[in-house]
């Protein structure tokens, strides 16, 4: 996997000064997209074991609250497999700090589902260390620049439950 970049001391991408890795390739390709240069799964950095400490360096300080995972899209298959690893070592070494993920796959049929279309292998284990999930395509007509972090109205905001519980819905 190639990655577009990583920000860090973010505060736009979730709550509280954060990490952000921005990874490279998304089959989307939504209209108005912030990001289409990282639509190229070749665009930018190989996505290392060193890429991993860097970012997992970055979480140290008390206050970074936590990783997002933005695009490109994060939950392509190919993607979701090499970001596995960085998640662990995550929640193991910073279980207090939260994980973001921006998607444009939707939650229940997309990924949940066994048969959906960004549903693989990794996929519930990766599911599990996700705290806060931005869940749908951008729809550049259903823009709204008065929604909390995300771009269109049809996007949700989710807090990811337990095993066998529904995701609480942010959205006010």
């Amino acid at each position: 996997m190639k990655y577009a970049d990583i920000k860090y001391y973010d505060i736009a991408n979730g709550l509280g000064v954060r990490t952000s890795l921005f990874v490279s390739g998304c089959t989307h390709r939504c209209k108005g997209c912030f990001n289409e240069i990282a639509w190229d799964f070749n665009y930018g950095k190989e996505f290392t074991e060193k890429t991993i400490e860097e970012i997992l360096n970055s979480l140290e300080p008390k206050y970074i609250k936590g990783l997002s995972l933005l695009g490109g899209e994060p939950m392509e298959p190919s993607s979701q497999r090499a970001l596995l690893p960085l998640l662990r070592q995550m929640k193991k070494r910073f279980p207090q700090k939260d994980i973001w993920c921006y998607t444009g796959y939707t939650y229940e049929p997309d990924l949940l589902n066994p048969n959906g279309r960004a549903h693989c292998e990794v996929t519930d284990e990766f599911l599990s260390y996700i705290d806060i999930l931005v869940d749908g395509e951008f729809d550049q007509s259903l823009h709204d620049i008065s929604l909390k972090f995300r771009g269109s109205r049809n996007q949700r905001l989710l807090q990811i439950q337990q095993e066998g519980c529904p995701p609480l819905s942010l959205d006010s």
